[in-house]
């Protein structure tokens, strides 16, 4: 893993980036958590759900609510469950916007001349309401959502259904992620990962090939751009 602040060489033979959605387009890892206290509260479970929330960074509501589920027997079912957090998740995203400021410029400038995609472990209804947001659809032809593959982020399921979408071999693309789930799912693709730190500190992605902490670096990286400024 290479940390830089201002990185200078470009990476070579790239023509995708591969997006996550949560924690890198879209500030949102704090409203999933809040959509799930919401509806444990709902339920009698604000103080003892069991959920360390920092243990499911990058994974599938399926694995918090599989565990929830292991924990309590509630009697809601797991649709039922997945459904209530997902609308309540939905109502907050409308309501904050959280796309993080410099995302819609740099995906703009990557559109020229990469391919790009999204990839996420959120439903497609989620997915959907995040790239209204700022007209940012348009930029993203293929979208993958853990609903579309058997196994959901470490594997590398979600991001080889991506490559297949954009008709790119894994060797030339790039997947831009927050997480450790996401960065091992990455790598065992056969991709390169860039890994920004947005919802944790530089040592918990040390698997990626470059970890950054900011959105310039990510642009320069992939683009080659000398001339952006360092921190």
């Amino acid at each position: 893993m290479k940390e830089t602040h201002c990185p200078h060489p470009q990476l070579e033979h790239i023509k995708a980036v591969i997006f996550d959605m949560d924690g890198v387009i879209v500030d949102s890892e704090p409203l999933h958590q809040q959509a799930f206290m919401e509806i444990f509260d709902e339920m009698g479970y604000a103080k003892n759900h069991g959920i360390t929330f920092e243990n499911y960074l990058g994974k599938s509501d399926r694995a918090v609510w599989d565990d929830f589920i292991a924990l309590h027997a509630p009697s809601p079912s797991l649709a039922e469950l997945t459904k209530r957090k997902q609308d309540r998740l939905i109502e907050l995203i409308q309501s904050k916007k959280p796309i993080f400021e410099p995302l819609p410029s740099l995906v703009e400038n990557l559109s020229h001349h990469l391919s790009l995609s999204v990839a996420s472990g959120s439903m497609h209804a989620v997915i959907d309401v995040v790239l209204e947001l700022r007209g940012l659809r348009r930029f993203f032809p293929t979208v993958v959502s853990a609903q579309d593959v058997a196994q959901g982020k470490p594997s590398p399921d979600i991001f080889l259904r991506a490559a297949q979408g954009m008709g790119v071999p894994p060797e030339q693309i790039c997947v831009i992620e927050d997480a450790p789930s996401g960065v091992q799912a990455g790598k065992s693709a056969g991709m390169q990962v860039i890994a920004i730190t947005n919802s944790m500190e530089s040592d918990g992605l040390a698997k990626a090939d470059f970890v950054v902490h900011d959105y310039a670096s990510v642009e320069a990286l992939l683009l080659g751009h000398k001339n952006l400024p360092c921190d």
